[in-house]
C-alpha cells in the first residue's frame, strides 16, 4: 500500500530488536577490527556489555534459537560459537 511505501521511504525501523542486534553487531566487529579476534570478556568494564551480549548469543545459538540471518553474519566475521575450542 502506499502508506507501507511512505513508512519505508522515510526508513521507518519495523523491528527494533533487529536494529538493536545490528548495532552490536557492528560494535563486535570493531571490538574483532581492533582486538584480532571476538572473545569478549564480560570481566573487562570496558565491554562488559559487549562481553554478556555475546555470551548469550552462544547461549541461543546452542539451544538453536539465534535467528538463522544472524548466525551468518556471525560466522562471516569468523565467530567462534564454543570459545573453549580455541582455548
Amino acid at each position: 500500500s502506499d502508506r507501507l511505501q511512505q513508512l519505508n521511504s522515510i526508513g521507518f525501523v519495523w523491528d527494533p530488536r533487529e536494529v538493536s542486534w545490528n548495532g552490536t553487531f557492528y560494535q563486535l566487529c570493531a571490538f574483532k577490527t581492533r582486538h584480532g579476534h571476538c572473545n569478549v570478556s564480560q570481566y573487562d568494564p570496558r565491554y562488559k556489555s559487549l562481553g554478556l551480549w555475546v555470551i548469550y548469543q552462544r547461549l541461543l545459538y546452542k539451544r538453536n534459537a539465534l535467528n538463522s540471518n544472524y548466525i551468518q553474519k556471525m560466522n562471516s566475521i569468523g565467530f567462534v560459537w564454543d570459545h573453549r575450542e580455541n582455548v
